[in-house]
């Protein structure tokens, strides 16, 4: 699964549960609110402070680093 600012938390949490730690370490805490289950990665981002290119990188090379 391609990552992108787009992408909604809920859909990462069920394909790709293991990045549970990486939005963990960037500060979202709240990823298993039920808000953050239809909110984008950029929304959340901005919520949180954070650059969601760095974010999106990070996740995308989680699944790199699996294949």
């Amino acid at each position: 699964m391609k990552v992108t600012k787009d992408t909604v938390i809920g859909q990462i949490l069920q394909d790709k549960p293991e990045s549970i730690g990486t939005l963990m370490s960037f500060g979202m805490g709240c990823v298993m609110c039920p808000a953050s289950q239809m909110e984008t990665l950029e929304e959340a981002s901005m919520v949180h402070g954070l650059d969601v290119n760095l974010l999106v990188d990070a996740l995308n090379k989680e699944e790199e680093k699996a294949e």
